[in-house]
């Protein structure tokens, strides 16, 4: 999969690029124990940071960041973004803008107030039949605002850039939010609806969910040393 980025050429040397997401696990993930007691168990039990698909899933795809630090105070948003004016016409400049409340009417996510508007500043160009879905960075709920997914046909539309709008979800939230503060989770997924096959666990796959069963109960690390694609999800080629 290749995944174009472009941006204003006058801003280039303003931007931090979109990264792998593996590369920016938060503190916390890799300060959490690998263990800890479980008073269910009376015994230390493998905490989440040792689970694959909690780690993979928050490694998957990219990551869109913030251009610049917003102070947040008494709901006030503000910036000191000291960038030129961008080349192309109708350029974004501020790292914010909002949506009215009313664009969230009747949504269960709606609170009355504005939605955050992240501004794009990467156009994002995908190869033929790909869309691109953007989410709220996984797992990450301690961040103070909650990204509204979207899915957008990147392959065709790559010519101007993607906006991320967010609930702000921290009313008490007051300080700075850095940049390079994770803002969306994009993956790259393919268009074509699947087709949806259903069988009975019968004769060897019967067999096969009965001894991965046994064996997954058995001994901790099965998934991991056994099925887990290492490769896929290490990086390398």
């Amino acid at each position: 999969m290749r995944v174009v980025f472009r941006c204003d050429p006058h801003l280039e040397a303003y931007l931090d690029r979109p990264q792998p997401a593996r590369q920016l696990l938060p503190a916390w993930l890799r300060a959490m124990p690998a263990k800890a007691f479980s008073e269910i168990h009376d015994r230390e039990i493998r905490t989440v940071k040792q689970c694959p698909p909690f780690v993979d899933a928050m490694t998957h795809g990219f990551i869109i960041t913030l251009p610049c630090d917003i102070l947040v105070e008494d709901g006030v948003f503000s910036w000191d973004w000291r960038i030129p004016q961008p080349a192309s016409k109708g350029h974004p400049r501020a790292p914010l803008s909002f949506h009215p409340p009313s664009q969230l009417a009747g949504a269960p996510f709606a609170d009355g107030h504005a939605a955050l508007k992240f501004n794009s500043f990467w156009t994002i160009e995908l190869e033929e039949g790909w869309s691109l879905l953007a989410l709220h960075p996984i797992n990450r709920d301690d961040l103070p605002f909650r990204l509204i997914t979207g899915l957008v046909d990147a392959d065709l539309f790559h010519d101007g850039g993607i906006n991320f709008p967010a609930v702000w979800t921290d009313r008490g939230f007051k300080g700075v939010l850095p940049r390079g503060t994770p803002v969306a989770q994009c993956i790259p997924v393919p268009r074509q609806v699947p087709q949806l096959v259903f069988e009975r666990l019968d004769g060897a796959e019967r067999t096969a969910y009965e001894s991965t069963v046994a064996e997954v109960l058995a001994k901790p690390g099965v998934y991991r040393k056994q099925f887990r694609d290492r490769r896929g999800h290490s990086g390398r080629e």
